[in-house]
């Protein structure tokens, strides 16, 4: 509320094809969790169209800023994530937690967003810089794309956080 809101409020002021061309990016990104998730959840043809989703949107669509996949008639994506995987395997959600910065979740999805970290492939490609290429870099990367994406998220959802804030008796159990 007091770093993300008023960030996420200056982005919705930027022009619109700044946001779009971010959002896109942010999304293009997200096909690098999704695609391992598709596969693990027996789901190949989703896998088969985010991997060309994600190629030719980095390619030709400005590393993701344009969607031209969906322009070329590919349906689009839906953001699959290791919380959800362990639930297509009969694993439950276990129980309803706030966690600090990142909101509400529960354990299962907790345990998901864990593992989403440790194996996402831009983690690894940008964390470890130096090993991988001999350059030498920092960690910077990485949190940067998380930030943009968490602000783009709530510039998004801004106006459905603050309904509920507006209209809910107990804003926690909401």
């Amino acid at each position: 509320k007091v770093l993300i809101k008023p960030i996420a409020k200056g982005y919705r002021n930027l022009p619109d094809p700044i946001q779009k061309g971010t959002s896109n990016a942010v999304k293009n990104l997200s096909n690098l969790i999704t695609i391992p998730n598709n596969v693990l959840q027996g789901d190949v043809k989703s896998a088969m169209i985010n991997t060309a989703r994600l190629a030719i949107n980095t390619t030709v669509g400005l590393l993701g800023t344009i969607d031209v996949a969906n322009e070329m008639g590919f349906p689009k994506y839906e953001k699959e994530d290791y919380g959800q995987t362990l639930g297509s395997y009969g694993i439950g959600p276990g129980c309803y937690l706030v966690l600090p910065v990142l909101g509400p979740s529960t354990a299962r999805d907790s345990f998901g967003l864990i593992a989403d970290t440790f194996i996402d492939p831009f983690a690894h490609v940008t964390i470890r810089e130096n090993e991988l290429f001999g350059i030498s870099g920092n960690d910077i990367d990485y949190f940067s794309v998380k930030g943009v994406t968490a602000v783009d998220f709530r510039a998004d959802n801004n106006q459905n956080f603050e309904s509920l804030e507006k209209n809910s008796l107990d804003l926690y159990s909401s």
